[in-house]
């Protein structure tokens, strides 16, 4: 199988929330696992210490809690890109914005693809390009 390179996103206490919520959007089979699940006595029994779903799109998507004594700061330095010719693409970032804030409208860019962006109500930044052939 090699190697893989999957985002793994950190939430402060609501990620079970976040992940099924991505799920819900996404499809597919979600694992969770609680930091009482793996034997850490000291931390939360009932926060995510290991989350991955698998879509049928063939994207994997990971998240924790961070543990009490960790600092959890969201910000804006990185964001989540699905892109491709495929139109379902759209109600990913239509169901994505849900409870969030659009930050660009998915609509017709200079380059020819409709793109868009947004911050999704768990303060995570989605970007999604929709190829389009050019005639």
């Amino acid at each position: 199988m090699g190697s893989q390179l999957n985002p793994c996103l950190a939430f402060n206490g609501n990620a079970r929330q976040a992940m099924e919520f991505y799920r819900d959007v996404l499809g597919g089979e979600l694992e969770m696992g609680t930091y009482a699940e793996f034997g850490s006595p000291d931390a939360p029994a009932d926060k995510i210490m290991h989350a991955t779903l698998r879509t049928p799109d063939g994207y994997t998507l990971m998240g924790w809690d961070v543990r009490e004594e960790m600092t959890h700061t969201p910000g804006n330095n990185a964001a989540i890109f699905l892109g491709g010719d495929d139109v379902q693409l759209r109600g990913y970032f239509e169901r994505l914005s849900v409870g969030g804030t659009v930050t660009l409208p998915l609509e017709k860019q200079s380059w020819g693809d409709e793109a868009g962006s947004l911050v999704d109500r768990f303060g995570i930044t989605w970007m999604v390009d929709i190829t389009h052939q050019q005639s």
